[in-house]
């Protein structure tokens, strides 16, 4: 790498433990012949919350994005549960593997008619919605059943982002990818929707989840490790 500058790293070094979930090996990203970021290489396990840092324009996204297997990579490996990424049916992948964009993509008619219609997708027809449990979920964000009745056309940009994540959470995914979650959530409803997926996570031991977030005091509450990402000088 020369003259490459990229830094990726835990805060602190994790004991030896089970099996990963994901294991990265050495991935790069290449576009228009530059390299955002090159040489990556870490492990998430069972119970991790692991947040990616960085500078604005180091593809903290798009490693988010990558992970997910929503977009290639030009160099090394990524494993999920010992098998390749390029080897692994991707409904079924993505169904363990959840990533949530900061802008998420709503279907029209009622937030509650977006709960429901995931489970018309094949990967999830042996499922079944579960009101009880997203009225739990609603509990924690200090709303009612009423916010299910209302048209996703009149939600903020913040309750979209609440929807989105009710939607993943439901699916009960084994890793969940959070893409500045609540960049669009005032003080209150970022610290209920921190304090629900952290409710998520400890509920299921097998359960991981990556953050991406500008503020580095929600990094401190939300994540035990930190993959820090720098500029790649080219």
């Amino acid at each position: 790498m020369d003259q490459n500058t990229l830094k990726d790293s835990l805060s602190a070094p994790l004991e030896t433990r089970s099996s990963p979930i994901l294991s990265v090996s050495k991935i790069g990203r290449n576009f228009q012949d530059r390299w955002i970021w090159q040489d990556i290489s870490f492990e998430l396990f069972a119970g991790d919350r692991l947040a990616i840092v960085g500078p604005s324009g180091t593809g903290k996204s798009l490693l988010l994005r990558v992970l997910a297997g929503l977009d290639p990579i030009q160099a090394g490996q990524i494993l999920f549960q010992g098998q390749s990424l390029a080897s692994l049916e991707m409904p079924q992948f993505r169904s363990q593997v959840i990533y949530l964009h900061q802008q998420p993509a709503l279907l029209e008619g009622s937030v509650e008619s977006n709960l429901t219609q995931v489970y018309n997708l094949a990967i999830h027809r042996n499922s079944t919605y579960d009101r009880p449990k997203v009225l739990e979920y609603l509990s924690f964000l200090g709303r009612s059943a009423n916010f299910l009745e209302r048209s996703v056309d009149q939600l903020s940009g913040g309750e979209k982002q609440i929807v989105a994540c009710l939607r993943a959470l439901q699916l009960s995914p084994q890793v969940l990818l959070l893409d500045e979650p609540t960049a669009s959530l005032d003080r209150t409803a970022t610290e209920q929707l921190e304090n629900l997926i952290t409710q998520w996570h400890h509920t299921d031991s097998s359960r991981a989840c990556m953050w991406t977030s500008h503020d580095p005091e929600q990094i401190d509450r939300v994540s035990t490790q930190k993959l820090t990402l720098s500029r790649v000088m080219t």
